[in-house]
């Protein structure tokens, strides 16, 4: 599965004879499952056609302000903040210079200073071109700008030469890309298990003793670590949430019991677990068949333990790197540090019904990242930047 799968992928094509083979690498990111938009030179159109990209991306092609019959207006502000990541291919030596310089005469030249996603260059000129100084400078300049170049390749050129300034093959320019975002990735690599939202702990086919937990910080946590790169392996409980993501696996669950043997069958497996759900402490010792009725004042429901998922997870644990969560009302700091030492865990989450926006059913949160050695605050925030926090958190200590 690539790590391009969902990305917003904007192809810049300017006037080179290798615009051509533009259609070839439009293909591959779509076979990445990527959403690609194009956009090009007057000049480029000398090469390859709008119609063909517009056909093999599923998007209109951008190439000036104002286009088509109805002189709609092409908002290169909007187009530029579109964008996951930037490819220009080809890169000719007159494009180079105008991104030195911000030479913004064009279309194409408005979008890219807009922009600020990750922008990779593909230069392509013939062999004199792209040896003389002038272009070795500007690359060297790009490179400053924070751009990734990625390297002009040896073969026969358009004038006959033989040598450096062939425009990186589409398949290599793919490659290149996904083995860029791959290696800066927290989680590269790393398979993910994740528990989220209550479990339902059943009295009769219609009553359940559960909990407020909505599984919105365990959902978070899912999408930044895929986000990340991680495989994820999701076990959810009850929730009206649904997640996206072809590096996320989900699955769902109803009681302690059956979250405990996803956990169990996925554990061995995992580089990292973290701990998320809300799990019942009790269960009824038994499950009545048919729905109680009313009768009496009183109704007496005898209750269990139900199986500690981490503390389990704990007792097993070799290589993996383990998170807890800690929701508490008093004592909170002791009552997690217990936590944390009791569990086997390499840091635990601890957020407090004391401080408003906290807690379940909210967007947001305020936790501290507690450890052996330290412990770090953090200020309320939305559950998707406390997502960030503890991925963070793990590959810092990963």
């Amino acid at each position: 599965m690539s790590i391009l799968s969902g990305k917003n992928i904007l192809i810049g094509v300017t006037g080179g004879i290798a615009a051509y083979k533009i259609t070839y690498l439009v293909r591959h990111f779509i076979k990445a499952n990527a959403k690609v938009k194009v956009m090009m030179t007057k000049e480029a159109k000398d090469f390859v056609t709008p119609l063909s990209l517009s056909t093999l991306s599923k998007n209109p092609v951008f190439s000036d302000f104002v286009e088509g019959e109805n002189d709609l207006w092409n908002n290169h502000v909007e187009l530029g903040k579109w964008a996951d990541l930037i490819c220009i291919a080809p890169a000719t030596a007159n494009t180079l210079a105008k991104m030195v310089s911000g030479h913004s005469d064009n279309f194409f030249m408005a979008t890219y200073l807009s922009a600020d996603a990750p922008i990779y260059i593909a230069p392509a000129m013939d062999l004199d071109m792209y040896q003389h100084p002038t272009t070795h400078e500007n690359i060297k300049k790009l490179q400053s700008f924070g751009h990734i170049i990625i390297p002009a390749e040896s073969g026969e050129l358009a004038s006959g030469l033989v040598g450096e300034g062939r425009m990186a093959e589409p398949e290599n320019i793919f490659q290149f890309i996904e083995n860029d975002i791959k290696k800066n990735l927290m989680l590269n690599g790393k398979k993910v298990l994740i528990t989220a939202g209550p479990t339902y702990e059943a009295i009769d086919p219609v009553r359940f003793i559960g909990n407020h937990s909505s599984g919105k910080m365990g959902y978070a946590i899912a999408e930044m670590a895929a986000k990340n790169g991680a495989e994820v392996i999701l076990v959810s409980g009850p929730t009206a949430l649904k997640i996206e993501g072809n590096r996320i696996q989900v699955e769902n669950v109803v009681s302690a019991e059956e979250m405990y043997k996803a956990v169990m069958k996925n554990f061995k497996t995992c580089d990292v677990f973290i701990s998320a759900a809300a799990v019942a402490d009790y269960t009824p010792i038994k499950k009545a068949e048919q729905k109680i009725k009313k009768a009496g004042d009183n109704l007496q429901i005898n209750l269990k333990k139900t199986k500690d998922i981490l503390f389990e997870a704990g007792k097993q644990k070799e290589n993996q790197f383990m998170v807890g969560f800690a929701l508490e009302t008093e004592n909170e700091e002791e009552n997690a540090l217990g936590k944390l030492k009791k569990k086997n865990l390499d840091f635990i989450v601890l957020n407090s019904l004391q401080d408003k926006g906290a807690g379940f059913a909210t967007d947001t949160n305020k936790v501290k990242i507690i450890s052996k050695k330290e412990t770090k605050t953090f200020p309320l925030k939305s559950k998707s930047e406390v997502a960030k926090d503890i991925i963070i958190e793990i590959y810092k200590k990963l």
